[in-house]
């Protein structure tokens, strides 16, 4: 999907969902949503914010927070808690799921479809319970780690 594309389909969405919920339509909440639409890689609130900040948008932390909270629970966003480490977002772009491998050492954190592992994930059935989405996390020490690790052997 286009990235005017995906930018124009968030934007219906999370229109429908700030009507629904009886939530002021502003500025600032659309140019948060934009911004997250041109992000690929994972994100921390700061980064986008000092983003915003960047771009010549000011616009509090407290805005940020709050609206990413809305993104969320519309389903625009995902956020994942890697280890000790402070919330990192994610936008949610079509279906397909993935996974992550995390870093124990660097806090790094790799996306990987595993595309057997997709099927078997989809194709699981709970009785009394309808699942929207899976979240694997996988810890571990990256190659570059481990690279640093063997030179001070």
């Amino acid at each position: 999907m286009s990235e005017e594309k995906l930018k124009t389909t968030a934007r219906v969405s999370f229109t429908e969902y700030l009507c629904s919920k009886k939530l002021r339509r502003t500025p600032e909440r659309y140019a948060i949503l934009d911004q997250v639409c041109e992000l690929s890689e994972h994100f921390y609130v700061d980064s986008l914010h000092a983003k915003l900040e960047q771009e010549g948008f000011h616009v509090s932390k407290a805005t940020v927070y709050n609206t990413m909270e809305l993104l969320v629970d519309c389903g625009l966003v995902r956020r994942h808690q890697f280890n000790n480490q402070p919330a990192q977002y994610e936008r949610v772009s079509g279906p397909g799921n993935h996974h992550h491998l995390i870093c124990t050492q660097c806090g790094k954190v790799k996306e990987v479809k595993d595309p057997e592992l997709m099927k078997t994930m989809d194709s699981r059935r709970y009785p009394t319970f309808n699942a929207a989405y899976f979240a694997i996390y996988v810890y571990g020490v990256c190659s570059r780690c481990q690279r640093k690790s063997k030179k001070k052997k």
